[in-house]
């Protein structure tokens, strides 16, 4: 059944009184920007892939041994060192399983993991050390090394038809998230990243230099797993990474980055599929998720890192991707404190029992940020917990004094077979959401009403929906 929007506001949905019908029937339509999606096709087109001599560095020949035993960290290292001085080119695993630990590329190095071939990295902490500049749920500081690490590098890429395996577990790494609501880690006496995460927390407040906020040894933040920090042209494409320490993707403040064909398959607390932060001119294309949290989560750093970096997530593509198991399918934030702006994702297909949300952003009163120009189109849900959530209440909520922005953002044939909610959207009194239009767009199922509290502008323009039978 067609329902208009009078119809809807009027029979099925939960309304605050800072959202009354009259206002949100009466607002003018938003123009429409014909050269929205040109705009993603320029985006595409001024992404740098890298480029590699031809000439290939064997890991064997610097004394690799792929038996699932070895120790090859200094034979990675090794061969990166010399494929880089060489001027560039692969640096190959060719096939078996290769035991390491933290793996360094340099500028101009291929990472290439054969089909066949396993990365399978050290779950000892020590490995990852010494502490590298790194970034941790949006905030700079010296940590352990992310398994594969890159810093102030270019033209570097990881590829090839193998795997990538962090061996993470219920026993190791995952339980340095501590009790949690949703554990299914064991806990570990005096293994808790909680105590170190409140003091880094403290010491980006006051200011602290970056460089002296020490949490590695002791501290208990789990690395990300692949990590180029402030890196130009990035290319990650057909690897399988699985068992995760944390993030799974998790570039920082890079330049032209393309992420193509990659399986993301990790279901610990934090395994994050894709989080690119801080970054400009990306492209997410053709990948699989099936996560233990957001599958893709743009990021911008949180709270006064956030700020004082000042850098937003722009320019980003995120098409024909297929997101499984998940907190959320694509979500912006809720580490979103520089910003985001100039988003597309289109043609992407979602559905899991234990997908908790499809298209997603969330922030609050302490993250704060401007998210605008967000373009969504041709996505197509079989089943999600929530469709479309746009949430001001993540975690600190009202408590902070940096107001989020969020607005023009476009929704276009979204295809949904079975919700709870079509819709859960929550701006703040004071700072209500901006323009969120959903258009040619149908909702198949739905079990419980929406909520809309402070959305004056929020418009429906040919969206079908269900009306949802009392309980």
């Amino acid at each position: 059944m067609m329902w208009s929007r009078r119809d809807l506001l009027q029979s099925a949905w939960r309304l605050s009184a800072a959202a009354p019908l009259a206002s949100c029937a009466a607002l003018p339509k938003a123009p429409a920007q014909q050269d929205d999606w040109a705009m993603a096709d320029d985006i595409r087109a001024q992404i740098r892939l890298p480029r590699f001599p031809a000439q290939d560095f064997s890991v064997e020949d610097f004394g690799a041994k792929a038996d699932g035993n070895t120790d090859n960290t200094a034979a990675f290292a090794a061969a990166i060192a010399a494929c880089h001085k060489a001027g560039g080119g692969r640096v190959v695993a060719a096939k078996g399983v290769y035991k390491t630990a933290a793996i360094h590329l340099l500028s101009h190095v291929n990472l290439h993991v054969a089909k066949g071939s396993t990365l399978s990295f050290s779950t000892n902490p020590n490995a990852y050390l010494p502490a590298v500049f790194t970034r941790w749920e949006g905030m700079e500081m010296m940590g352990y090394s992310p398994l594969i690490y890159a810093y102030e590098q270019q033209n570097i890429a990881i590829t090839g038809g193998g795997t990538l395996d962090g061996n993470a577990n219920n026993t190791t790494w995952w339980p340095w998230k501590g009790a949690h609501s949703e554990r299914h880690w064991d806990v570990l006496p005096g293994q808790d990243q909680m105590p170190a995460r409140d003091i880094l927390q403290q010491q980006v407040l006051d200011g602290v230099p970056p460089r002296q906020r020490i949490h590695a040894d002791g501290s208990f933040l789990r690395p990300s797993f692949i990590q180029p920090y402030a890196c130009q042209s990035v290319l990650i494409e057909g690897v399988t990474i699985i068992n995760s320490p944390f993030w799974l993707v998790h570039p920082v403040l890079c330049e032209s980055v393309t992420i193509a064909g990659v399986t993301c398959s990790s279901h610990g607390p934090n395994n994050d599929g894709c989080d690119p932060e801080c970054c400009k001119n990306v492209l997410i294309e053709n990948c699989v998720f099936d996560t233990g949290d957001d599958c893709i989560a743009l990021k911008s750093g949180r709270n006064e890192d956030g700020r004082r970096l000042n850098v937003p997530i722009e320019n980003v593509v995120v098409r024909h991707c297929n997101m499984r198991d998940g907190h959320g399918g694509f979500v912006l934030g809720s580490e979103i404190s520089g910003g985001a702006r100039n988003i597309f994702v289109e043609d992407c297909t979602m559905s899991s029992p234990h997908l908790e949300r499809a298209i997603r952003i969330k922030t609050n009163a302490r993250r704060g940020g401007l998210i605008e120009h967000i373009r969504v189109r041709n996505i197509t849900i079989g089943q999600v917990q929530d469709a479309v959530v746009v949430n001001f209440y993540y975690e600190e909520g009202e408590a902070g004094n940096y107001q989020p922005i969020v607005r023009d953002i476009v929704i276009d044939n979204l295809q949904c077979e079975e919700a709870q909610r079509a819709f859960y959207l929550r701006g703040f009194a004071k700072s209500p959401l901006g323009s969120i239009r959903i258009q040619n767009s149908a909702f198949k199922r739905l079990s419980q009403d929406s909520v809309l509290e402070h959305a004056p502008a929020f418009e429906l323009r040919n969206v079908s929906l269900p009306k949802v039978l009392a309980q």
